[in-house]
């Protein structure tokens, strides 16, 4: 997933900005607990066959992923040109 180049609204740059993949990892581990300590609940509580959590579970993992993305990507791209990040540089770069 990538944002557009530039803001329609305002115009800002968004390509000066590196979100990466970062937030994709942590979003799928935080998910992927919080779904497994609800099918492991639903599991004890009801004991529904396989099919049932497949059904239930994988539309539901996959949609979560696919939007909280969007939503924290978006989260990281604004904290970035809040505290106004960008790409590191040596020392010995400004001095050439």
């Amino acid at each position: 997933m990538q944002f557009r180049e530039r803001c329609e609204a305002c115009g800002l740059d968004f390509g000066r900005y590196n979100v990466g993949d970062g937030p994709a990892a942590f979003l799928t581990l935080i998910i992927g607990a919080l779904l497994i300590a609800l099918a492991l609940t639903l599991d004890s509580l009801l004991a529904p066959p396989l099919w049932v959590h497949i059904l239930l579970w994988v539309p539901l993992t996959v949609g979560a992923v696919i939007y909280g993305l969007r939503i924290v990507k978006a989260a990281l791209l604004a904290s970035e040109h809040q505290r106004q990040a960008a790409e590191g540089r040596r020392v010995e770069d400004e001095h050439d």
